[in-house]
């Protein structure tokens, strides 16, 4: 059976499965496009949790645990290298064989990557292998979460009633706090409730398995969405239609790397409140990481709550006013929260707690900022290749930065790398408000 054939037959199905005829309502999309990002965050945090608490000690156990983590980090990082490349492999797959066998490819590998990685073998057993597989298997996902990169996200904003474009771009982003939620509840317990040498063996690799079958429901979920003739219609109507990657950089270059460079606070604090403090608690204090997860938890609660909140006062105050006010509450954050962080119990608290606040309200609306900025022909590819190098730059080598120079230069040093993004993220949104006020006076 030919890949396009294999498509439309999965198309079929889907839509027979799922959509009997009824047209999709608003509430059907906003569920589709929360499960399809949960699914794709769950993932993404069980590696990055595991990163901390599992990789160094059953995959770098021949080194020190600090420079176990700095390696762990730097594969890590892999993913995020390997976004660009998977957007070039699966816009040509969408541009040949459609939009539902490019989700379908990609969140079959991305389940399957990440439920491999709860069967991979340590060092003890395979050696220097455990390490090759290990960065197999994470650009394996990397290329993966490129793929299932589906428009949605730009599809809702556009399509948003007068006055709440706010409120619609932010839905997509609640996949984050609930994905962290999700995975670290899971690790929490198992932390809690298994003697250390059992969780090293065992019990880590089960969070792993549950990736596979949240992949298979998001799938159906997103499909449900894809192969709709309403959204067929809206796609095309929109010119959301994959274009040639060369092309597309060749057109909107200067919009990409300013739309890359405008959400840089919000994915710099993204990883300064999950990952790096994780490590930071783990490495530097004698506090067991499943307080800390549990303490997650609570964070990606609240997170939850303020990027709810970003969708009300964006439409109030407008989107890039809010990832501006954000950006300078980050740079503030920025330089008082490596005292807290340090700062024992309390301390702690008032990090996570301010840092989630903060984060839900800037990444809540980091999506697709300045989307309405490129031109109809590459808004489809120039999104996927914009958000591909936000990633990239703004949160890729962000835990493995913060680490390096903490470790090395003191806490404070982390709370300097912060800063540098905000600073971006409003150097950005200036030149782009510059260059928008000059083609309005052209």
């Amino acid at each position: 059976m030919s890949a396009h054939a294999a498509s439309t037959s999965f198309e079929d199905d889907a839509r027979d499965l799922h959509d009997h005829g009824k047209k999709v309502s608003p509430g059907e999309i906003a569920i589709g496009v929360v499960i399809g990002r949960t699914s794709e965050f769950f993932d993404f945090f069980v590696y990055a949790i595991a990163s901390v608490i599992v990789f160094p000690t059953l995959v770098f156990p021949y080194v020190d645990r600090l420079q176990g983590t700095i390696y762990s980090f730097a594969v890590f990082a892999l993913a995020f290298i390997a976004r660009p490349l998977g957007s070039v492999i699966f816009i040509a797959v969408d541009r040949l064989y459609g939009r539902s066998a490019k989700l379908t490819i990609a969140l079959f590998l991305l389940g399957t990557a990440t439920v491999a990685m709860g069967f991979l073998p340590g060092y003890a057993q395979v050696g220097n292998w455990s390490v090759v597989l290990l960065s197999i298997l994470r650009i394996a996902q990397g290329i993966a979460l490129a793929g299932a990169w589906d428009g949605l996200a730009s599809l809702l904003s556009l399509n948003a009633p007068e006055g709440r474009r706010g409120w619609y771009a932010m839905l997509p982003q609640l996949g984050a706090p609930f994905g962290l939620l999700v995975a670290s509840g899971l690790f929490a317990f198992f932390v809690a409730t298994l003697p250390a040498a059992d969780f090293i063996d065992w019990g880590w690799r089960y969070p792993f398995f549950v990736a596979f079958a949240i992949n298979v429901v998001a799938l159906f979920a997103r499909l449900r969405l894809v192969v709709t003739p309403e959204f067929t219609t809206l796609f095309e109507s929109r010119a959301l239609q994959p274009a040639p990657v060369l092309d597309t950089i060749r057109a909107e270059g200067r919009t990409i790397v300013l739309g890359a460079f405008a959400p840089l606070a919000s994915f710099a604090l993204f990883h300064m409140v999950t990952v790096f403090p994780l490590s930071w608690i783990v490495l530097f204090t004698r506090e067991t990481p499943g307080r800390f997860l549990t303490i997650e938890v609570i964070g990606a609660a609240i997170g939850l709550c303020a990027t709810l909140v970003s969708g009300l006062l964006a439409d109030r105050i407008g989107r890039r006013t809010l990832l501006g006010s954000t950006a300078v509450l980050i740079a503030l954050f920025a330089i008082g929260a490596p005292m807290l962080l340090d700062g024992g119990a309390t301390g702690e608290w008032v990090f996570m707690i301010v840092g989630f606040a903060l984060f839900g309200l800037s990444f809540g609306q980091s999506s697709g900022s300045l989307a309405t900025s490129l031109g109809k022909t590459h808004r489809y590819t120039g999104s996927a290749l914009t958000t591909d190098l936000a990633w990239l730059f703004g949160a890729g080598f962000a835990p493995l930065a913060a680490l390096l120079l903490s470790s090395r230069l003191g806490l404070a040093a982390s709370g300097a790398y912060l800063f540098s993004g905000a600073v971006c993220t409003l150097i950005a949104l200036g030149v782009n408000k510059e260059l928008a006020k000059r083609a309005n006076e052209g």
